[in-house]
């Protein structure tokens, strides 16, 4: 009887996910502080829209949404480059589920700039930027990330169309910084996942 217990058991270990944490840089976590968010959960997040926070829409996500969730980033496992293509993935997921209920789902590219306010419909760089690292922080609370942590966000001022921010991460291995970007492309498009100093020269 023990042994068919411990081998049950043993079979159940077998099934469940790996666990890998990523480090989360205090910046990271800070970006979203200081724009008066709450931290991401996998239970909830609060998805930024009309520039600059001025709309906020709180997600809630359930096992459904884990469970997608899950099944994007395992094409990721093999090695960080398959696991930055399913982070891109992921991010274009998540504006789906979100867009009948935030009302964004025709968000152009690069919408912003002068404009303050008043359109719930687009989002600029910073609602872009925090929405990314939220959602990298969700990935990060059900151990999806195995090959990158979560790096504080980056800006530009003259290259590219700045002043831009962006989410950005680190692989592990190597230490390159790697982008996720989403502003510069309309919604459902795959962001901008380019190397820091490819990003920060404008593309």
């Amino acid at each position: 009887m023990m042994r068919r217990v411990v081998a049950a058991a043993a079979g159940l270990l077998m099934l469940a996910p790996v666990g890998f944490a990523a480090e989360v840089a205090p910046d990271a976590a800070a970006f979203l502080q200081n724009l008066s968010l709450p931290r991401p959960s996998p239970r909830s997040i609060v998805f930024c829209h009309g520039f600059t926070c001025a709309f906020r829409t709180e997600i809630g996500l359930g096992s459904d949404d884990h469970a997608r969730l899950n099944r994007i980033m395992a094409a990721g496992r093999g090695s960080a480059e398959a696991e930055r293509k399913a982070i891109a993935r992921a991010e274009v997921w998540f504006e789906k589920r979100v867009a009948p209920l935030t009302g964004t789902g025709n968000a152009k590219a690069r919408s912003g700039g002068l404009m303050v306010g008043g359109d719930r419909t687009q989002f600029d760089c910073i609602d872009a930027t925090s929405n990314t690292t939220a959602l990298l922080m969700v990935l990060n609370d059900l151990k999806l990330l195995r090959h990158h942590d979560i790096d504080a966000p980056i800006s530009r001022l003259f290259t590219g169309g700045g002043p831009h921010f962006t989410a950005t991460i680190k692989d592990r291995k190597t230490g390159q910084g790697w982008t996720v970007d989403p502003w510069t492309h309309d919604h459902g498009e795959l962001p901008d996942v380019w190397t820091v100093e490819r990003w920060k020269a404008g593309g």
